[in-house]
């Protein structure tokens, strides 16, 4: 009994010797960063780089767009996403690819109905384009290329983007009245492929 008590002694200081040598040999840093392409029409893009490993990174950030108009377009766009990076080099710096996932909510206006124009629906009722918006949520998977460097002991600049896939569900109104223009009974459901995020994040060192 007193020489499994010994051994176990012995295994248990080896272990922890061993953790705290791991604990030296890497310390993990935290980045706080934020979008300083979206600034300028006042949309905020903020989040949290984490280090895991060496080469592993963790990130989370949020992207609020609060604009129930913008250059006559709705254009209210919240979302909140989750991405796991590895870097070539190493963590913080120069190149890496990371899997990404998101989640949004959004009332906003469709790009291509913006150059106006009429349509009818299965209903014979008329509507313009430019006067609907569509209204709904969406879940995305995708894969962001970037490359972050230093330009001080605390700041870095991290230049990244986002393709991925978009599952959505919406529904679409006629602005003004409220009134559906589609006819689903619940949501309208569509996917596409298409680039979802990117931008130069200012990111300043937390520790």
């Amino acid at each position: 009994m007193l020489k499994i008590k010994i051994i176990i002694s012995f295994l248990t200081l080896l272990f922890l010797g061993n953790l705290k040598a791991q604990e030296q040999d890497h310390k993990t840093s935290i980045y706080l960063k934020g979008n300083a392409l979206l600034l300028p029409i006042a949309v905020v893009n903020v989040g949290l780089e984490h280090q895991l490993s060496k080469k592993y990174t963790l990130q989370g950030d949020v992207l609020i767009s609060p604009w129930k108009l913008f250059a006559g377009h709705e254009f209210q766009y919240y979302s909140a996403s989750f991405e796991g990076r590895y870097y070539f080099d190493e963590a913080f710096k120069h190149w890496y690819l990371g899997a990404n996932i998101s989640t949004a909510v959004f009332k906003l206006q469709k790009w291509n109905y913006w150059s106006g124009g009429t349509f009818t629906n299965e209903k014979g009722e008329s509507f313009d384009y430019p006067n609907v918006y569509q209204k709904g949520f969406s879940i995305i998977f995708g894969i962001t290329g970037g490359y972050q460097f230093k330009i001080s002991d605390r700041w870095n600049i991290d230049l990244y983007a986002t393709v991925g896939t978009s599952q959505d569900f919406y529904k679409g109104y006629e602005r003004g009245t409220g009134r559906r223009y589609d006819e689903a009974i619940g949501f309208n459901k569509s996917g596409e492929i298409l680039p979802y995020r990117g931008g130069v994040m200012i990111s300043y060192k937390l520790k």
